[in-house]
């Protein structure tokens, strides 16, 4: 069974999402996969992670994907198997040097609709992020003014022990979020799939969250 679409066709989906259309379509990540082997002999887990290095960490193949792929390059002859420990280990025969050889300019278009692909979905993504980011301004404006609505009590100075105690809660969520994205980011790192696209979203990210922050502050 092939991949549908091709270059010209793909469909963005949501970065860790469930894709609206295949990446590749029939026939292309059979000769991606020739093209990163002619770098040099990997591991499948190699082949996925530069896969989803290429995709900005858009796209990850599943093993699913990959090895069933590679089985076949084997018995296609294209690839040869070797163990290498407790991993595996693919590298091109003759035959696959001499198809990628034959097809540079298959896989010079194929790396350019990919170029493509990341360029559309990075832009989805920053686009998802700023609509998010405006019902959250919304949200945190509505917050503000129930805020200021709330009736006081006639104890001491009450706005400012609100305030004392909005404050706290604030803090708790900066600090929850910072937790938890640092601890994102380590997973991510130690699966080498950090990419510029995820500091350039977390930087935009973070400069509209402030942005709508003050803008409930007088």
């Amino acid at each position: 069974m092939g991949e549908p679409g091709g270059p010209g066709s793909r469909v963005v989906g949501r970065a860790g999402g469930p894709l609206m259309a295949t990446v590749f379509a029939h026939g292309e990540l059979r000769l991606y996969l020739l093209a990163l082997l002619d770098t040099g002999p990997k591991h499948g887990y190699e082949l996925i992670t530069e896969l989803s290095e290429r995709f900005g960490g858009t796209y990850r193949p599943s093993a699913g994907t990959i090895y069933p792929r590679l089985a076949r390059l084997e018995d296609e002859g294209l690839v040869h198997r070797s163990a290498d420990g407790r991993k595996t280990t693919y590298e091109l025969t003759p035959a696959g040097r001499a198809e990628i050889e034959a097809r540079r300019a298959d896989v010079a278009a194929l790396e350019h609709g990919i170029a493509e692909t990341v360029r559309q979905r990075a832009e989805a993504l920053r686009a998802d992020v700023q609509g998010s980011l405006k019902g959250l301004r919304a949200e945190l404006a509505a917050a503000a003014q129930t805020a200021r609505a709330r009736p006081r009590d006639g104890g001491p100075d009450p706005r400012r022990r609100e305030s004392y105690a909005w404050r706290m809660e604030a803090e708790a969520l900066l600090q929850r979020f910072r937790e938890d994205v640092r601890a994102d980011l380590r997973r991510a790192d130690a699966a080498s799939v950090v990419s510029e696209l995820t500091v350039d979203t977390l930087r935009t990210v973070l400069d509209s969250a402030r942005k709508a922050v003050r803008a409930t502050l007088p």
